[in-house]
């Protein structure tokens, strides 16, 4: 075989294994889909897997969890350690739905055990769990974390900025930590550079009060109907 016949080989191979990754792409969004489907309003958090419990903002993601949950809603978050299960034990102990969207990692992942397992979904691909995230919530709370939890913020407030999806409230609680990241985009991302409107400021709210999270959303579905994100 010469190895012009050897690479086409390879690329036929390449190609079949191609093909076949659609199907399982497919088979990951519809089981998700279902599972997701039946759960109900929810609100996501985000943040550090590396927050350990002794951390302040450990305890301030089961507070808000727990509030979230009194004011009606279920938590959403990865799955993991961490801010994670700070989330899904606030909404355990609250008596509230607690769902995990957990990924398999090199570190730091897997499922905490404060997920409901009925509720405990298992991901290959990034991309897809990232949809459920936002496809799901009615809100969006960022606690500190690192590049995974900027990814997702900035992923949420573009979405809601091209109106890829309807605007739901995100809230970054942690006021201490998000302030030097606010600055920037602030001072040079708007003021220096124009790169954003000035109302792009107003996508997401800055807070460490419980009952200000609380009364940003449930303002917000005075006139909104709770329902999926969107629709693919």
């Amino acid at each position: 075989m010469t190895e012009e016949q050897k690479e086409r080989k390879n690329w036929t191979k390449i190609q079949a294994e191609g093909s076949w990754r659609i199907f399982r792409i497919m088979s990951e969004f519809v089981d998700a889909f279902e599972k997701m489907d039946q759960i109900g309003p929810c609100v996501s958090i985000y943040g550090s897997a590396r927050t350990k419990p002794e951390d302040q903002y450990y305890k301030m993601g089961e507070d808000i969890a727990r509030r979230m949950v009194n004011e009606g809603y279920g938590i959403i978050t990865g799955g993991g350690p961490g801010i994670m299960e700070a989330g899904n034990k606030g909404a355990q102990e609250a008596g509230g739905k607690s769902v995990g969207l957990n990924i398999v990692l090199p570190f730091e992942q897997y499922a905490n055990p404060y997920v409901d397992m009925d509720k405990l979904i298992n991901f290959r691909y990034f991309f897809i769990r990232k949809v459920m995230f936002v496809k799901y919530a009615q809100a969006f709370i960022l606690l500190p974390g690192g590049f995974g939890t900027l990814d997702e913020l900035f992923e949420s407030i573009t979405l809601i900025q091209t109106k890829k999806v309807d605007r739901v409230p995100v809230i970054l609680m942690g006021v201490e930590f998000w302030k030097g990241l606010l600055d920037w985009i602030k001072d040079v991302m708007l003021d220096r550079h124009q790169n954003i409107s000035p109302d792009d400021m107003d996508l997401f709210t800055v807070t460490d009060d419980m009952d200000v999270v609380a009364k940003t959303i449930n303002d917000h579905y005075e006139s909104e109907t709770l329902k999926p994100n969107f629709e693919y």
